[in-house]
């Protein structure tokens, strides 16, 4: 838009005129300086804080302690140490899963937080910063158990399920008998007292309890070798702000935070 205020009017409607003219003949304005240009980061700096989407009820990566104290957890610790490299203050939103991207995309927030797994579908849509959590999937076992060492072994075991998880599709490909239950605690239980064989589910969720319940008396007894990776989710062409971020998890995990963190919450490094 020419902004150019003349006295000499005959400038003015020459110069609407051309317009005009350029605009017959398919050409088009060229770009202001800003036209297009990515402000993710500088937005972000502007403001002070990076506002980050995450559940508050996705223990141990997302809650509040003790049920209703400050909200903590694995993602919430890793995002605090990027907004400091940052040199920002990281603000949380806490979002239902089912509504987490709307948000994004309607400019709620300016990345998620939340163990959002990182496939083609989503990369088609979205920005993804460098993974922050690798996994993969395991077969959880009674630790005397020798007879499962492999996903093979699992053909005529019994082993206990969420049938609407993608690990029940991997133990039925695997030819296991698949016990219905609603989730990892029902299923583990059902493991420890020997009514089922087996659980197949993310390793994070067995570092996890393993961590809080070392005498479990269980056992990894196979692992896949495809692995799963969490990152951080930004909206489609926030390039300036996902590099900023990669820089700021390059640092944590060159200086050992990412490492200290995982440690606290897993008992190992899950973060590489």
């Amino acid at each position: 838009m020419n902004r150019l205020h003349t006295r000499r009017s005959a400038i003015a409607a020459s110069l609407a005129g051309l317009a005009l003219a350029l605009s017959a003949c398919g050409g088009s304005q060229a770009p202001s300086a800003t036209s297009g240009s990515d402000t993710s980061l500088s937005d972000v700096k502007s403001k002070g804080e990076i506002v980050i989407a995450t559940e508050g009820t996705y223990k141990p990566f997302s809650f509040h302690a003790e049920g209703a104290g400050d909200l903590t957890g694995f993602d919430v610790e890793i995002s605090k140490a990027v907004a400091d490299k940052l040199g920002v203050k990281a603000k949380f939103e806490e979002t239902q899963f089912d509504g987490i991207f709307a948000g994004l995309d309607a400019k709620r927030f300016d990345t998620i937080a939340n163990q959002i797994s990182v496939n083609a579908e989503r990369k088609a849509k979205y920005d993804f910063s460098t993974p922050y959590t690798v996994s993969t999937g395991v077969i959880v076992t009674k630790a005397d158990n020798s007879s499962i060492t492999s996903f093979e072994s699992l053909k005529g075991k019994t082993t206990a399920q969420s049938l609407t998880s993608n690990f029940y599709k991997m133990a039925v490909d695997a030819g296991a008998n698949v016990q219905s239950v609603e989730g990892w605690a029902q299923g583990v239980t059902l493991v420890r007292q020997g009514r089922v064989d087996a659980i197949v589910n993310d390793k994070l969720t067995y570092l996890d309890y393993a961590k809080t319940n070392p005498d479990s008396g269980l056992k990894i007894a196979a692992e896949t070798t495809e692995k799963s990776e969490s990152a951080f989710v930004f909206r489609k062409g926030s390039t300036e702000l996902t590099s900023a971020v990669d820089k700021a998890l390059a640092d944590l995990r060159a200086d050992g935070t990412l490492a200290k963190i995982s440690e606290k919450y897993f008992g190992a490094d899950v973060t590489k």
